[in-house]
């Protein structure tokens, strides 16, 4: 994105501009107000401010737009936020002027006077008029957009008028609005020099491939910035009717099968173990475990299997756009994935180093294991011989868990595509196994089986170690019921995920790798949860 070279600076109110609205963006009084360290204060109060880590050093304006429709006038803002680490991110903000302080009531950002009239510049997000406007400019987008604001309609979208728009909740990275009760449209604060992926794969999976399990993709907004590229601004979907995410329903299931462990008086020791990533149909778990557990929950994680399984068979089925056709693994792939791993893992040898003295228990002696063991740990990621490996790599979803996944009634929902927060926007293209996104699920499951007991572990009767004994069980079962059904189809419909020692090696590979990235995370924000990981890790390098 091209930088127009303007300073903050740091000026006191009253903010006066002889300009108009229409010419404000022009006046470099303004801008450099704006700029100041009042837009500093505003943002990093905002939740979908991603830069709280680290120390906000200024922020210059890198591109600016129009949101128009006939007279009605919004600028659109591309910020770079600079940081005294020497990096920056780019944000979007909306903007428009009130006048009226009933509509500034929230988000304002600058109280200024344009042409004598007071005012406030505020997130135009938090004005109706203003959502109307970008509602009906993607109803009525022409197709094949050549101007510098893109606005596009799927065909998937009905006409209709517009009704209604509010926020849709509490996010944290993006800005969601709920339109007419069946629409939504997602904002992207965090931006980047190329095409979301989020849009990417919405796109593609409804439009080209018919996969019904994802809200469907109904349009977008793009701009194209002073070097020709596109960037994605909004992406508008269908709303999906649900009981909330598969994250809430887990962990209520789960609670029920911990409380089971003393209503039905489970002897922990005596439940009969499986192999790991054994594939397992329903009708080979052992009755005393159906019996502990119920059915319910095995046949919910067949049904997630199967749409897991349809959305790798979607994406693995195009043979025209390059950007989803399959590919092999190569010697390029190979370096790319080693060098990010053991950056990542060296980062993370750093962090347990430096948090030794908040674990204690079980979580000391596997964080201990995990610094004794980094030789292990470190030739594992070193030890990936692409040259063994016949399966192929797929665009993937990238950040794969359970809170990725809408539950309604019996079936599942898949969503956000945006991929790892911590991956920049290329590496979040790269072609994966599609192994890791089950992965992603796998460790999502452990997660949710340890939250359980970190949650409810004054509710149950048995002592944290039997818990813990009785969770590696349950988790066992719940891999293996998932890899039963999810490789069935996958076969199925010849995607080529590899052979039985090749899917197993991934497995362990790509769990290895999601552990190690919680891990850092834990010991930052959770260190009582830092056990989940290090549980994980410990598994995968005693196997």
């Amino acid at each position: 994105m091209a930088k127009k070279s303007i300073s903050s600076t740091t000026l006191k109110p009253p903010y006066d501009f002889d300009t108009s609205w229409e010419q404000l963006m022009d006046n470099q009084k303004f801008v450099k107000t704006f700029l100041s360290d009042v837009l500093e204060d505003y943002i990093v109060k905002q939740r979908w401010y991603g830069g709280k880590a680290s120390k906000l050093k200024y922020i210059e304006l890198d591109e600016y737009f129009r949101i128009q429709q006939h007279e009605e006038v919004y600028y659109g803002l591309i910020l770079e936020v600079n940081f005294v680490e020497a990096f920056y991110q780019h944000y979007f903000l909306p903007i428009a002027f009130v006048s009226d302080e009933n509509f500034a009531k929230d988000d304002r950002i600058l109280p200024i006077s344009i042409k004598g009239q007071e005012g406030f510049i505020i997130d135009a997000i938090n004005l109706e008029a203003f959502r109307k406007v970008v509602f009906e400019r993607i109803l009525t987008a022409i197709p094949n957009d050549r101007t510098r604001v893109q606005y596009h309609k799927s065909l998937l979208f009905d006409n209709c008028t517009y009704e209604s728009s509010r926020y849709m909740g509490f996010e944290q990275s993006n800005t969601s609005i709920v339109y007419n009760e069946k629409y939504v449209l997602k904002f992207f604060r965090r931006i980047y020099a190329d095409r979301n992926p989020d849009y990417e794969m919405s796109r593609f999976l409804s439009e080209k491939k018919d996969f019904k399990n994802t809200p469907a993709y109904l349009g977008s907004v793009q701009i194209k910035d002073q070097e020709g590229t596109n960037i994605t601004i909004a992406l508008m979907q269908e709303m999906v009717e649900n009981e909330g995410d598969a994250w809430d329903y887990m962990l209520k299931q789960l609670n029920t099968v911990f409380l089971n462990l003393e209503h039905k008086h489970i002897d922990i020791n005596s439940l009969p173990r499986t192999e790991d990533f054994l594939r397992l149909d329903i009708r080979d778990v052992p009755p005393q475990i159906i019996d502990w557990v119920g059915l319910n929950i095995f046949t919910k994680i067949q049904k997630l299997a199967q749409r897991t399984a349809e959305m790798h068979i979607a994406l693995g089925s195009e043979f025209e756009d390059t950007a989803f056709t399959p590919t092999r693994f190569n010697g390029d792939y190979t370096v790319w994935l080693k060098n990010r791993l053991l950056y990542q893992f060296q980062n993370r040898l750093n962090t347990v180093e430096n948090n030794l003295h908040k674990l204690d228990g079980l979580a000391l002696e596997l964080a201990n294991e995990f610094l004794e063991k980094k030789n292990i740990i470190r030739k594992r990621f070193v030890n990936f011989d692409w040259t063994r490996l016949k399966g192929e790599r797929l665009r993937v979803h990238g950040d794969y868990h359970l809170g990725q996944v809408l539950v309604k009634g019996d079936d599942f929902y898949i969503l956000d595509f945006e991929g790892e927060p911590e991956s920049t926007i290329r590496d979040r293209k790269v072609k994966q196994p599609p192994l890791k996104d089950v992965a992603g699920i796998f460790r999502s499951f452990h997660y949710a089986i340890y939250a359980t007991i970190f949650n409810n572990i004054e509710d149950y009767k048995h002592s944290q170690e039997e818990l813990f004994q009785a969770s590696e069980i349950l988790y066992q079962y719940f891999i293996g019921v998932f890899l039963g059904t999810y490789i069935d189809e996958i076969q199925d419909a010849n995607i080529n995920i590899g052979y039985h020692q090749e899917r197993i090696f991934l497995l362990k590979y790509s769990l290895l790798e999601k552990a190690i990235y919680e891990l850092g995370y834990e010991l930052n924000s959770r260190p009582r949860w830092a056990v989940i990981p290090l549980k994980g890790i410990s598994n995968i390098i005693n196997t």
